[in-house]
């Protein structure tokens, strides 16, 4: 690629995952100062990419998740082909989500060989799982070319924070900075076997406002449920200093109130990987899960397991009934990680 490269990245339709999708545009800012990046990635993303300066455009896929219209994809490439980009990326590994740049007659499109799909892709590449063993670094070494060796650094994902958003939003929700602010994130859209107990969440966030802290529960209206549950078992002369914000905050608003926390407790979510990219430290909770994938990008991290047999099966239910893989991560432990972050 070239620094006059016009580059279009088709986006990944996870929080997540977009999340760590910056790493690749920071990558390609970095070794092509002059490109100019468009993203196509669903509309709800956009707080995300609006905060990630390498981003020059985003362009609504106007397609839900997992939808296959053939005919609107059609559509949607032959639109683009007067914007005369040079280059595509193709993040999602789906068959699919290549049909766009290819009806859009990019010269150049670069994905991951799945599906059948590499007659979609001049660039269509095996991957060695063994060489890149986490998804961020599958992400940006689409950034090189194919003969290059794994990149050796992968730069932290970084979302920009605008200070007066900032201060509208705690104003809207009547909240304040300068305190010691302890998030939480009890949910997960993939499934209950990614969710610590609610009761250990309220043990926890108890001994935490025992010590003068505040909590605020992060999460959508899936998530109201779970913040109900914790908010039950919460001393009640403490329950003032227990926000509860599930349902109730846009995404972006999500994210600046986020940047005003000390510390973030979380299952293994999107809003984890953001508490991450706002450089806060982080004690991520794994129950069906791995971190050895998709592990929050930020140097300040606890990230805490069972070491059960059965772990890590990525189920979204347990298949076995019990939760062992969450019920027996103890508050205490999750507690010491907290103090740990503090101290470092």
């Amino acid at each position: 690629m070239t620094s006059t490269e016009r580059i279009l990245i088709i986006g990944p339709s996870w929080i997540g995952d977009m999340v760590m999708a910056q790493a690749l545009f920071m990558t390609l800012r970095q070794e092509h100062p002059q490109c100019h990046i468009t993203v196509m990635a669903p509309d709800w993303t956009r707080p995300l990419l609006e905060r990630m300066p390498e981003v020059d455009e985003s362009i609504d896929a106007q397609l839900a998740h997992g939808e296959l219209r053939l005919l609107r994809r059609h559509a949607i490439g032959r639109s683009l082909q007067a914007i005369n980009f040079t280059a595509a990326i193709v993040l999602p590994n789906s068959f699919k989500s290549a049909l766009i740049p290819f009806h859009a007659s990019i010269p150049r499109r670069i994905g991951w060989g799945s599906e059948w799909r590499a007659p979609l892709l001049t660039d269509c590449r095996r991957l060695n799982k063994a060489n890149y063993p986490l998804m961020v670094q599958r992400y940006v070494a689409l950034a090189f070319p194919a003969s290059a060796e794994p990149p050796a650094v992968i730069l932290n994902p970084v979302l920009e924070i605008d200070a007066i958003n900032v201060s509208n939003t705690l104003l809207e929700f009547g909240l304040h900075d300068g305190i010691k602010i302890l998030g939480i994130c009890p949910g997960a859209e993939f499934g209950d076997a990614k969710q610590w107990p609610a009761q250990h969440f309220a043990a926890m966030c108890n001994a935490m406002l025992t010590d003068d802290w505040q909590v605020w529960i992060f999460g959508s209206n899936n998530d109201a449920l779970a913040a109900e549950a914790i908010l039950a078992d919460i001393d009640g002369d403490k329950i003032d200093r227990c926000i509860n914000l599930t349902g109730k905050t846009s995404l972006a608003q999500a994210i600046d109130l986020m940047s005003v926390t000390t510390v973030v407790v979380s299952n293994d979510s999107g809003l984890m990987h953001i508490a991450a990219a706002l450089s806060k430290p982080v004690v991520g909770l794994y129950g069906s899960t791995s971190p050895d994938f998709t592990p929050p990008l930020t140097e300040s991290v606890k990230l805490l397991a069972t070491d059960i047999e059965c772990r890590p099966c990525f189920k979204r239910t347990c298949p076995y009934g019990h939760h062992r893989c969450l019920t027996e991560q103890q508050p205490a432990r999750v507690l010491e990680a907290i103090i740990q972050l503090m101290e470092a």
